[in-house]
């Protein structure tokens, strides 16, 4: 597997190897993975304005920092020391911490919990639920998010083949999940759309994955068309079909 750092990092702020457990910024080959992240992390921003945010399994610290710019405060949780560090370091504002600690652990009152692309990975994810449930204050709120399997996984196939993956979740099955454990439960899909929206379109119905392979483009379309995807490109939706969802987004309530 070829291994990809990120570019362009801050005076001594170590730059992260891309290994498929946590996407990350910085890397022109994972712009379509990141822009996809950062359209709910953006989403969920606006909705914790003024508020005691704690974000979860926090990764490199481009979500806390975007929750950041909005929230009251924010605490970003991250185990891993070299993602721990290169947070700390990187991302620096008056009302954003990062604490190294396990998400099952760590524990501090708020007003929201954000916890993105993560509850795939844990072994007891109604555990962890009930965990971020107890830190709520009485309004508040949780945002889970996470892979659809059914669009994530090769056709025919039962699981995406991710080794980080302990779980993979239908959408009645993260409803199900979450509606043990919570009152409320609004589940939304995050889709493509504007240029993404007619790229499939010309997958669909124009046979473009056969047109680029034949005219010899694949390569020079592709670092282009996926340097300029943005979080513009993503829409999230609510609805009773979320079968062709990328991501599943849950707004769960005590």
């Amino acid at each position: 597997m070829e291994l990809y750092l990120q570019r362009d990092q801050p005076p001594g702020v170590p730059p992260l190897a891309l290994d498929g457990e946590r996407t990350l910024p910085d890397v022109p080959e994972e712009n379509y993975w990141f822009q996809r992240h950062v359209a709910v992390y953006e989403w969920v921003a606006a909705l914790v304005a003024c508020k005691r945010v704690i974000d979860m399994a926090s990764g490199e610290g481009y979500g806390a920092d975007l929750l950041a710019a909005r929230a009251l405060r924010v605490v970003g949780v991250e185990a891993n020391p070299e993602a721990f560090e290169h947070a700390r370091l990187r991302y620096r504002r008056p009302n954003l911490r990062f604490e190294r600690s396990m998400v099952e652990v760590y524990a501090e009152p708020c007003d929201a919990v954000v916890f993105l692309q993560t509850i795939e990975h844990v072994e007891d994810p109604g555990a962890v639920l009930e965990h971020f449930k107890a830190m709520l204050a009485p309004a508040g709120v949780a945002f889970v998010s996470t892979p659809n399997v059914l669009t994530l996984a090769p056709p025919g196939e039962e699981r995406s083949g991710n080794p980080w993956h302990v779980r993979e979740y239908r959408p009645d099955e993260f409803r199900d999940l979450c509606a043990a454990h919570f009152r409320s439960v609004e589940l939304l899909g995050l889709f493509h759309a504007r240029k993404l929206a007619l790229h499939q379109l010309a997958i669909d119905r124009l046979g473009w994955d056969r047109v680029h392979a034949r005219l010899g483009v694949t390569e020079g379309f592709y670092d282009r068309f996926v340097a300029a995807i943005t979080a513009r490109d993503f829409a999230l939706r609510a609805g009773r079909d979320l079968r062709r969802a990328l991501d599943l987004v849950a707004v769960l309530r005590p």
